[in-house]
C-alpha cells in the first residue's frame, strides 16, 4: 500500500485506531499518561488496532464508489445503514461508536423512506464531525477524476448532507477536501493551506463562514495548545487537526500530538493522519502501527477496489 490513496487511507485508519482507546479522556489525563504508541482496550474495551465509526463510514463511502463507479448517494446511505444496523464495515461486526446525528439520520432514512439527501439534520446543534470524518474518499475521487471545483463543492455538500446538512458542517467538509486535494496535487502544507483560504465560498452562509474565522485569519499556527479545542464540534475538530499538522514535523508527531489533545481523539487523529500521511509519505508511517491494524485484508480489499475505479 504505497500510492497516495493507500497511504492517506492508512494514515487515516491508524489515527483512528490510536485515538479509540483514549476517546473522551481529558487533555489533563493524557498529559499525565500520554499516548506514545498503539494501545488497546481503554474507553471502548477493544483490542489494539481496532478502528471506529470514522473508518467504517469512510469504507462504506469507498465501497459505494467502487461498486457504482460514481457518487451514488443512495448506495452510500444504504452502506451506512448496513453498518449501523448490521455491523458491516467494522473489524468484527461490533458497532461500538456512532454519533447521535449520524444515528438519527440513518434511522430516519430507514424508517421514513425519505430520499438520501433529505435525511440529514439541519439544526445548528447538529454540527458534530460525523460528516467531516468521512470526506477522504470524496477528496480522492474528485482529485483522480479531475472533478471541477464547482462540481466538487456540490458533491461535498451533498455527501455531508446525508447526515449533517447544516452549512457549518458542509463548509468544514469542503475546506478539508480542498486542503487534501491540494496535498494530492503535490503542494506543501503551507501551499495547501493557502489553497484552502482561496477556495470559493459562494453558497455558504455568512454565519457558517464566521465560525471558521480562526482558520481564515492565518493565525491558527500561532495559537497555543490552550487555545485549541478538541471537541466533536466540526469547527473544533478541523482546527485541531490542522493545528497539529502545522506544529509538527513528522507523521508520528502529528498523529500523537492530535490524539493527546484529548476528547474526540479518534476522529481528530484520523483526520490528522490522513493529511500527515500525504505530507510525509508511506515510509514515514511506523511499521509497528501498520502491523497492529486489525482486519487489514478486509480494509485493503475495499481500498484496492476503490483505487481501481477512481484511477481508471
Amino acid at each position: 500500500m504505497t500510492n497516495a490513496i493507500n497511504t492517506s487511507m492508512l494514515g487515516f485508519v491508524i489515527g483512528d485506531a490510536i485515538g479509540v482507546p483514549v476517546e473522551f479522556l481529558s487533555r489533563r489525563e493524557l498529559a499525565n499518561h500520554p499516548v506514545k504508541s498503539m494501545r488497546g482496550y481503554g474507553s471502548h474495551n477493544v483490542e489494539a488496532g481496532t478502528w471506529s465509526d470514522d473508518t467504517s463510514m469512510t469504507l462504506g463511502t469507498m465501497k459505494a464508489i467502487a461498486d457504482t463507479g460514481m457518487i451514488d448517494y443512495k448506495v452510500i446511505m444504504d452502506n451506512f445503514l448496513s453498518w449501523a444496523m448490521g455491523g458491516e464495515f467494522t473489524v468484527d461486526g461490533d458497532v461500538f461508536d456512532i454519533g447521535i446525528t449520524c444515528r438519527t439520520a440513518i434511522i430516519d432514512y430507514k424508517e421514513t423512506g425519505c430520499q438520501p439527501l433529505e435525511a440529514g439534520l439541519t439544526d445548528i446543534r447538529s454540527n458534530g464531525n460525523g460528516s467531516l470524518m468521512r470526506m477522504l474518499p470524496i477528496a480522492l475521487y474528485c482529485h483522480y477524476r479531475n472533478i471541477s471545483d464547482e462540481e466538487m463543492k456540490e458533491i461535498v455538500n451533498n455527501t455531508s448532507s446525508l447526515t449533517h446538512a447544516h452549512d457549518i458542517s458542509r463548509l468544514g467538509c469542503y475546506l478539508y477536501v480542498v486542503f487534501v486535494r491540494a496535498l494530492l496535487e503535490g503542494k506543501s502544507i503551507e501551499e495547501a493551506y493557502e489553497a484552502m483560504l482561496q477556495s470559493d465560498l459562494l453558497g455558504y452562509s455568512e454565519e457558517a463562514i464566521k465560525h471558521y474565522d480562526r482558520i481564515f485569519s492565518r493565525q491558527l499556527n500561532d495559537l497555543t495548545i490552550d487555545e485549541i479545542s478538541s471537541s466533536g464540534f466540526v469547527v473544533a475538530s478541523l482546527e485541531a487537526s490542522l493545528w497539529a499538522l502545522l506544529n509538527t514535523t513528522s507523521f508520528e508527531q502529528a498523529v500523537l500530538h492530535s490524539v493527546n489533545l484529548g476528547n474526540d481523539t479518534d476522529t481528530i487523529g484520523a483526520i490528522t493522519g490522513s493529511m500527515a500521511a500525504l505530507v510525509y509519505g508511506f515510509e514515514s508511517i511506523p511499521s509497528q502501527w501498520i502491523d497492529a491494524i486489525r482486519n487489514k485484508d478486509y480494509l485493503y480489499g475495499i481500498v484496492t477496489n476503490f483505487t481501481k475505479i477512481v484511477e481508471d
